[in-house]
């Protein structure tokens, strides 16, 4: 099968960071899909494992971790699948990853995919998706279903792709959303999103959400950067909880989180697939319920930029736009 997949840990400036590979074909077995890949997209986390370092692959290591296709083939225990299902996932770090013609993944973590969205829409969502919804609903603990209605979160890095969905869950859950962006074009976008507010995270963060009228917001989430912090502590109210995708050396103070009886939640959707938890079917239910909404108007796509085929050449070109730290949304690669 065709694949993208990597031999040397090298900067995306390097022309050789990707090659074009031909592997086996795998085989379902257990719970496994063995899905027909049609679309992929690029997270941080692409980025961060590959980031340059002295190891050599062989074989060659295949990334990606966000994908819609279809079902080709079933492993013996599957029961939620069949073969011909359109799907879409995320799937699991410590397996070979998406950026290939066929890729196997564990049902629990897959959803079907939404009937309104097309492969390249759909593959910019899941990982996204799962991070957003597993930091509101199951880390912060927010009903997801609007008994918290008229709550306040605070978003920082909302134009991002857990950003950009983030926004749209924590609306539909009936919430009051602070957003943080700092150019017109992602202040555009989040607000195209139904941000409801609107804050530069380059200026004073704290004075800017409290002029607002904000002198504590319920929940935040920091969806990027860490240097955040002690404005999260400070504007996090009484008994609130921050929650953080952002894994950091920088050192965090504690003892206003204290005070204020307030929580910290890590979140990491490889979490449920890497430790094999009782609950990984969760995320299986969740991205099949996020595609009812999307299928019923109440969610949207979070793609920005289309590259095809899927190729050495476009997975190096989404990876350096993602490295920039400025795209808006999801860079989805479509096609071999």
């Amino acid at each position: 099968m065709k694949a993208v997949a990597l031999t040397r840990y090298l900067p995306v400036s390097d022309p050789e960071v990707f090659r074009d590979v031909d592997l086996p074909r795998p085989v379902a077995e257990g719970r496994d899909l063995l899905v027909a890949v049609k679309a992929v997209s690029v997270n941080p986390i692409d980025t961060k494992v590959r980031a340059p370092k002295d190891i050599v692959e062989d074989p060659p290591r295949v990334l990606g971790w966000d994908a819609s296709g279809v079902v080709e083939a079933v492993g013996p225990d599957v029961r939620l699948f069949k073969p011909g299902d359109a799907v879409y996932y995320a799937g699991d770090i410590t397996r070979p990853g998406s950026n290939a013609e066929f890729q196997l993944v564990d049902e629990r973590i897959v959803g079907f995919k939404p009937e309104s969205l097309g492969f390249a829409e759909a593959a910019a969502l899941p990982l996204t998706t799962i991070t957003a919804y597993e930091a509101f609903f199951d880390r912060l603990g927010i009903d997801r279903d609007g008994a918290h209605e008229g709550q306040s979160v605070l978003i920082i890095g909302a134009s991002g792709g857990v950003g950009s969905i983030g926004i749209q869950l924590a609306k539909a859950a009936g919430l009051v959303v602070i957003a943080t962006a700092s150019r017109p074009e992602t202040t555009d976008w989040v607000k195209a999103l139904g941000a409801d507010h609107v804050v530069n995270h380059r200026e004073a963060m704290v004075e800017q959400v409290r002029a607002l009228g904000f002198r504590y917001v319920d929940h935040v989430a920091i969806f990027k950067d860490m240097r955040h912090w002690e404005s999260a502590v400070e504007l996090v109210r009484p008994q609130g909880g921050i929650v953080t995708i952002d894994a950091t050396d920088l050192p965090m103070p504690m003892a206003d989180m204290k005070t204020k009886a307030a929580s910290l939640h890590w979140e990491f959707m490889f979490a449920r697939a890497m430790h094999q938890t009782p609950d990984m079917i969760e995320q299986h239910r969740l991205l099949t319920r996020v595609a009812g909404e999307i299928d019923a108007g109440r969610l949207r796509t979070t793609v920005s930029t289309v590259l095809s085929p899927i190729s050495a050449a476009n997975i190096r070109e989404a990876h350096r736009l993602v490295e920039t730290g400025e795209v808006k949304g999801k860079v989805v690669v479509a096609g071999f």
